[in-house]
């Protein structure tokens, strides 16, 4: 945008202005996080023109918030965060992409969260009720008689609490224990 300044001595001169430009990038969160929410800080480096015109790097760091319930994929935009403006332009703004880091023990579909639970071949025949882990902590579920080995067992909305809160899968695996020989007792 410009804009026509007064005289000066007979001349006119004009401004230049513009919004900087939007700058995006990729976060990578613990699922945990999604949980609760969370702060982190983020170091950023960007190039910047100093008054002899010189490029140099500019680094700072800003803390971001994130959200409790948001999903892989999803962008969290942080306002005024990216390019500066040129005159008395706006600064652009900075868009993170969130992933989530690679976890042991859980898979994220979705809103749902999947976990591979090993149960003795005597849990699935006569059913039990044992602990498993979530990402918030323990809850106790119930294996029903005669279970198999690949069987789904869900918790209702204890997945990621979006909008629309997924669930928690337990994928049932049943592992046999290794024998004793009379050498181990």
């Amino acid at each position: 945008r410009r804009e026509q300044g007064g005289p000066q001595q007979g001349k006119q001169h004009y401004e230049f202005h513009a919004q900087g430009e939007d700058h995006h990038a990729k976060i990578e969160i613990a699922l945990t996080d999604s949980y609760a929410g969370a702060t982190r800080s983020l170091s950023l480096s960007s190039p910047q023109l100093d008054a002899n015109g010189h490029v140099t790097v500019k680094s700072r760091s800003i803390n971001v918030k994130i959200p409790k319930g948001v999903v892989e994929g999803q962008h969290i935009r942080l306002a005024g965060q990216g390019a500066p403006g040129a005159g008395k332009g706006q600064s652009g703004d900075l868009y993170l992409e969130v992933q989530f880091a690679k976890d042991p023990i859980y898979r994220v579909i979705g809103t749902d969260v999947y976990l591979d639970l090993p149960i003795s071949p005597w849990e699935a025949a006569l059913g039990s009720k044992i602990k498993i882990p979530t990402p918030i902590g323990n809850v106790e579920m119930s294996i029903p008689k005669n279970s198999r080995s690949g069987q789904k067992l869900r918790l209702k909305k204890r997945g990621i609490p979006a909008k629309a809160p997924g669930d928690l899968f337990a994928v049932l695996q049943i592992v046999v224990p290794a024998a004793k020989s009379e050498k181990d007792t």
